[in-house]
């Protein structure tokens, strides 16, 4: 399951590995469409990507140092630093291409 994070927590949870994270809110619609979708590929991800959550209506600073502007948005974090962003709703097949991209690409820096 998600790791729910918050200011105090960030640094910690993305510190090692590949990290999604979530930025969503409880009144967005595609942000609940995409639950189920980030659910899914959390498991087949499992042991090789983290994931997180970040609900903007109580994490404003979070959204604002990580020009969130619109939701969803999930910020990729490798090894603690930010490196890349994407946002909007994605179909799950396009998104899991996308994460076994980085996945690839993160193993092949190391």
């Amino acid at each position: 399951m998600a790791v729910i994070i918050t200011q105090e927590n960030l640094k910690e949870a993305t510190a090692t590995g590949l990290v999604v994270v979530d930025f969503w809110a409880e009144w967005c619609g595609p942000c609940k469409i995409m639950n189920p979708i980030l659910d899914k590929l959390e498991n087949d991800f499992a042991g090789q990507i983290s994931f997180g959550k970040v609900n903007v209506d109580g994490q404003t600073k979070l959204a604002e140092e990580y020009h969130v502007m619109s939701i969803p948005s999930l910020v990729i974090f490798q090894d603690g630093v930010a490196k890349e962003k994407i946002s909007g709703l994605y179909p799950q097949a396009k998104l899991n291409d996308y994460l076994a991209k980085k996945v690839t690409e993160y193993q092949a820096s190391k």
